[in-house]
């Protein structure tokens, strides 16, 4: 939804070390300068509405090499598509589990040593989608729960109440009523960045913020948090291919 200070949003080109480089120029009431963001959608600028577009391209190529560096960057971070046939490998715990699909007369997934046994009725990939799915939320509504109860404990917290999330890029969340939502996709993860999103969440119990003591007891929790953080946010696409 368009913010009330936006007043144009069109999309133009412009070359960047020797390359065309789209983007999305917005144009804003009340803006001073330039800003730039790069994200899954490519390259954004947002400029005062009444900033001459050479000056704002001027501006953009001030940060020529950022914007170039960044683009590379989520270039390489694009979710890959999942497949739905027999023999797919699908990502968990950051390991992988062998797709196998079979006849049945209901949908459902089950786990037999490293693969996933989907026996669908029609065998199409929405059904296998499904079936899949739905083994990984309850899956997930076990395995976190656990982790969470034990990490807490690890901590000195009394383990607050778990729920599942669909969110798609919010791995976790925590609130003043002790209650954790963590996104089922994180069984994805390796077991490390499941932690580290457990413990980032469980620090919420003593620090409803993200102030100094709250990293503080981040760390405490989780001592190599900045390198797991780190890897989550360079991995984390892998995780969201369903």
């Amino acid at each position: 939804m368009p913010r009330r200070d936006e007043v144009a949003r069109d999309i133009r080109r412009m070359t960047l070390g020797a390359q065309p480089v789209d983007y999305i120029l917005v144009r804003r009431r009340g803006r001073r300068g330039v800003g730039l963001k790069v994200d899954e959608n490519g390259l954004t600028v947002s400029a005062p509405l009444s900033l001459a577009l050479a000056r704002i391209e001027s501006a953009v190529r001030v940060s020529e090499a950022w914007v170039l560096r960044k683009i590379d960057e989520w270039r390489g971070r694009r979710v890959p598509e999942a497949s739905w046939v027999d023999g797919a490998n699908l990502p968990y715990l950051g390991g992988s589990l062998v797709l196998r699909t079979s006849a049945g007369r209901r949908a459902r997934a089950d786990l037999v040593g490293a693969e996933l046994r989907a026996a669908t009725p029609t065998g199409t990939p929405p059904e296998i989608r499904r079936a899949v799915i739905a083994w990984y939320k309850r899956e997930a509504a076990v395995l976190l729960a656990e982790r969470t109860t034990w990490l807490a404990r690890r901590a000195g917290l009394e383990p607050p109440r778990v729920f599942i999330s669909p969110a798609l890029t919010r791995w976790g969340s925590c609130n003043t009523r002790r209650e954790v939502r963590l996104a089922w996709r994180l069984v994805k993860a390796p077991a490390v960045l499941v932690d580290y999103v457990i413990c980032h969440e469980l620090a919420h119990l003593r620090h409803m913020n993200h102030s100094r003591a709250f990293w503080a007891e981040v760390e405490r929790q989780c001592p190599d948090y900045k390198s797991r953080r780190a890897e989550l946010f360079a991995t984390d696409h892998l995780y969201r291919s369903f």
